[in-house]
């Protein structure tokens, strides 16, 4: 889909300095030549097998299935993948790839810390250093994993310039990795980023969409009607894509965060309300202020609120192969009070706003179709924020 430049159509490229250039075309190529290796991919199996718990079950959610009363939902469940998300998915892949290029240190940003955490990890597991810069807000918010992090050896920037949040923490990471490239490999914590990133990241969390189809043809005798996941920079929702995009029968939904509102600022919906433009490397679509710059943006999902998406969604989204639909904060708070209480299952605020799409897509579609949802992340790490601010939640029931 995309070519050798890191383009899909129009979106993607490297728009970056000239020294940061050379380091990419190192790993580029190293990986198009990793990938290609027998004994890293048979290390990366062993891994996923041994250590991370691969593969991650689907879960039919009867309850909540019967509360939505229409389409039958299933949890792709990647909560329980080590750490609790996703995100372990490319980290231990780009850890690998920084020790076969000889780096002594693995540097990166984090929101709701579920990548940052899952670098830790990988760093921990491989022998690397680890440093993980973090909004302020973000450290405030997502206290438990600021601490499994440091507990992982990893050491934590508290990232205190304009909203304190995910782009911020994106800046000070790659302005830390620009004073030393030679010892050091930034690991991008989604499919966004200057090429080659957004497809190695992509490749890595495929894992998620080729082990999803062959498991919901085997719970249900065949393919899901829709595939519903959330989207921020968009690495758990191109993961499982992956494995459904050549499947022109199943519709796939990417769930942007609507945050408060629709105004500038309220939200962090990039494809809903963004126009094109390049920012941190790379062309798509982007939240921009009246200069033209990133715009400020809000999600109650510290790891959605990012002002810009992964160049391939924006792809997708422009040639009508997948569509893209926002979720509000209390649409998200909803969800995530609903499935705990349906299925004993706590969603990752990220992941709560995929389940809510789903809740109003079951009702459209009706009771003989199926929906498959990327469950992202665990809460664990929003229990805290979520009921020190609105309790145990019985005004969103």
């Amino acid at each position: 889909m995309e070519n050798n430049n890191g383009f899909f159509g129009k979106f993607g490229g490297a728009y970056i300095p000239e020294i940061l250039k050379t380091e990419m075309d190192k790993i580029a190529k190293a990986y198009n030549e990793l990938i290609k290796d027998k004994e890293f991919i048979n290390k990366i199996n062993y891994i996923r097998k041994t250590y991370q718990g691969r593969p991650t079950p689907i879960t039919h959610a009867v309850n909540l299935s019967a509360q939505a009363n229409g389409a039958a939902i299933f949890l792709k469940r990647e909560d329980l993948n080590h750490t609790g998300a996703h995100k372990l998915n490319h980290c231990m892949g780009e850890a690998l790839l920084a020790k076969h290029l000889g780096k002594k240190k693995v540097i990166a940003e984090t929101g709701a810390g579920q990548h940052g955490v899952a670098l830790a990890t990988a760093a921990a597991y491989l022998g690397l250093e680890c440093e993980i810069h973090m909004g302020e807000i973000d450290i405030a918010k997502e206290r438990p994993n600021v601490l499994r992090m440091q507990l992982l050896g990893a050491k934590i920037i508290p990232v205190t310039e304009g909203q304190k949040s995910l782009k911020e923490a994106v800046d000070s990471a790659f302005a830390a990795y620009l004073k030393d490239p030679e010892n050091i490999m930034y690991c991008i914590g989604s499919v966004v980023g200057p090429h080659p990133f957004p497809t190695m990241v992509r490749d890595f969390q495929s894992v998620i969409g080729h082990e999803a189809r062959g498991q919901i043809i085997e719970l249900t005798g065949r393919l899901p009607d829709a595939v519903v996941a959330c989207v921020g920079g968009g690495s758990n929702a191109i993961g499982i894509f992956s494995g459904f995009l050549e499947d022109k029968e199943v519709e796939l939904y990417g769930v942007e965060p609507l945050g408060k509102g629709t105004k500038l600022g309220e939200h962090a919906a990039s494809i809903t309300y963004g126009t094109e433009g390049i920012m941190h490397g790379f062309n798509s679509l982007m939240l921009k202020d009246k200069d033209g710059n990133p715009a400020p943006v809000y999600s109650i999902a510290s790891g959605l609120d990012y002002p810009s998406v992964g160049p391939q969604h924006a792809y997708l989204h422009e040639i009508g192969r997948a569509k893209y639909a926002a979720i509000s904060d209390d649409e998200c708070l909803r969800a995530f009070y609903a499935l705990p209480k349906s299925d004993g299952i706590i969603p990752a605020l990220e992941s709560a706003h995929a389940i809510a799409f789903a809740i109003k897509l079951a009702k459209q579609l009706g009771k003989d179709k199926n929906i498959l949802v990327n469950l992202s992340g665990r809460g664990d790490k929003d229990i805290d924020f979520v009921v020190d601010k609105y309790g145990l939640g019985e005004q969103f029931i």
